[in-house]
């Protein structure tokens, strides 16, 4: 007598082994044909071959590539670069240094960034000075007020500021906000609520929900701009968040962030309004967002982004004309460091040439699983010459580099592939001997806070942490 009950069973098994493979294989070709880079293809099939239930989860919600379109149509983004490029042309006697003449190139034609002169640079290293000055710019605007941000935590520093906007918004001044929503995901809906009530026009940046989960929460906006007036603008690696001031139990939260005041702003209202064109499809070109500016200092400067949609990849392109270039020294300051093939050989050559290239991380990260990827590049630059160093005072948070006491870059843009590949990111790119002898001097003082890294110990670290390092590496494209 036929046990159905049996042959129900085993049909239903290998059907589902019929799926279940199916998926996986099906998944591995359409990686192999989307024609990734090696690397990264390489990580998503070991993953589907040796955690093929996790990897299937992950390449859903991360993995797969959002098609590469245009964020804004060419003759409105025209429209829009009009007021920039006439106050570019119009600069009677900005002389481009000729030692970066290529990497000022490189981003007009990849970027559109125009190098803009006579700009006032103030530097801040820790998150109360930047707060500070950041209220005190926000309470004197009389006109509009433009920012977005990665993270704007529902604490005191985000609710501090969001006060300000509303109070702003209520007396007149145009105030328009971009938060992201991946970096928002925990804040109640109620604390932009509150803003939209007073006047204040907030939009979230690629919305993701969970029963809609798409590769769109792979794309991140990690930008962190804000505009005053068309005057006075901000940029680098802080958002608003009451660690960013307080930093952890264990250790100060170590950032470095910009004001920027003159017509460089030009290239940070650009930048939000075509942000801004992304998520509420409203192109703004008004002469009034781009007013004429006199020169406030003696900065030229670059406001440079990068994005997942367009065919180039802006900044790690110019990061790698830039460590080349180098002639006598190139320091770098990154919370994560997970490079691209093309980075890491742009520092080992250059290294290698005998530039003195230094490289300073955190000693302990906000992320465990980042930080292991990071240490398991470092023998690779060490043997090349490359000084490393692992900040010990607290978290290293910066993204600056500093080179021959000429070229500065501060931004949102860690040395990673997240950065490089998957962020809407942006860094100011400055040209002149006073802010990068700034920045060179901010290096050196962390330098002192650090703890050096020699190869010779390096390599004698325990087998099972070099272990865990190398696994972790293998997911390095993907984190």
């Amino acid at each position: 007598m036929l046990d159905w009950n049996f042959i129900t069973s085993q049909i239903a098994s290998i059907a589902f082994d019929i799926i279940y493979f199916g998926a996986i294989i099906g998944t591995i070709i359409v990686i192999i044909l989307d024609n990734r880079n090696p690397v990264k293809t390489m990580a998503w099939i070991l993953m589907l071959m040796f955690l093929p239930v996790v990897g299937l989860v992950l390449y859903f919600f991360f993995g797969r590539s959002q098609r590469r379109v245009r964020i804004i149509g060419k003759k409105s983004y025209n429209h829009l670069l009009k007021k920039p490029m006439v106050e570019h042309l119009s600069q009677q006697s900005s002389a481009l240094p000729m030692s970066y003449s290529r990497l000022i190139s490189l981003f007009r034609s990849t970027n559109q960034a125009f190098p803009f002169d006579g700009n006032r640079v103030e530097v801040y290293t820790m998150g109360l000075s930047m707060l500070q000055s950041l209220l005190r710019e926000l309470q004197k605007a009389t006109q509009h007020i433009h920012m977005e941000f990665y993270i704007f935590e529902d604490d005191p520093i985000g609710r501090m500021v969001r006060d300000v906007l509303i109070d702003k918004a209520r007396q007149g001044v145009e105030v328009r906000v971009i938060y992201d929503d991946v970096g928002c995901w925990h804040v109640p809906n109620y604390f932009f609520e509150q803003m939209r009530e007073a006047g204040v026009e907030v939009r979230s940046f690629l919305k993701v929900r969970f029963s809609l989960f798409t590769s769109k929460v792979n794309y991140r906006n990690h930008r962190k701009i804000v505009v005053i007036d068309g005057r006075i603008g901000f940029v680098g690696g802080m958002n608003l968040a009451k660690r960013y001031m307080r930093g952890f139990s264990w250790g100060i939260w170590r950032d470095t962030h910009l004001l920027l005041e003159g017509k460089a702003v030009h290239g940070l209202q650009t930048a939000f309004l075509l942000d801004w064109y992304f998520v509420d499809r409203t192109l703004i070109t008004s002469a009034c967002y781009f007013p004429k500016l006199d020169n406030y200092g003696t900065s030229l400067a670059q406001i440079v982004t990068s994005e997942p949609v367009g065919p180039w990849k802006d900044i790690m392109q110019g990061l790698m004309l830039a460590i080349t270039g180098a002639k006598k020294y190139f320091y770098i300051q990154t919370p994560y460091f997970l490079p691209t093939e093309a980075v890491a050989i742009a520092m080992q050559t250059a290294a290698l040439s005998g530039v003195d290239v230094r490289l300073m991380l955190p000693l302990r990260a906000d992320n465990r699983l980042t930080h292991l990827g990071s240490c398991s590049y470092l023998a690779d630059v060490l043997h090349s010459g490359v000084k490393v160093y692992f900040y010990k005072k607290g978290f290293l948070h910066s993204k600056m580099m500093v080179s021959d006491d000429e070229l500065s870059t501060v931004g949102s843009t860690n040395i990673d592939f997240r950065s490089f590949e998957h962020n809407f990111e942006v860094n100011a790119f400055m040209y002149d001997t006073e802010t990068a002898l700034q920045m060179r001097e901010i290096f050196l003082q962390d330098q002192r806070e650090c703890e050096p890294v020699f190869l010779k110990n390096w390599v004698k670290r325990a087998w099972y942490r070099k272990a865990a390092e190398s696994v972790v590496r293998l997911l390095a494209p993907l984190l």
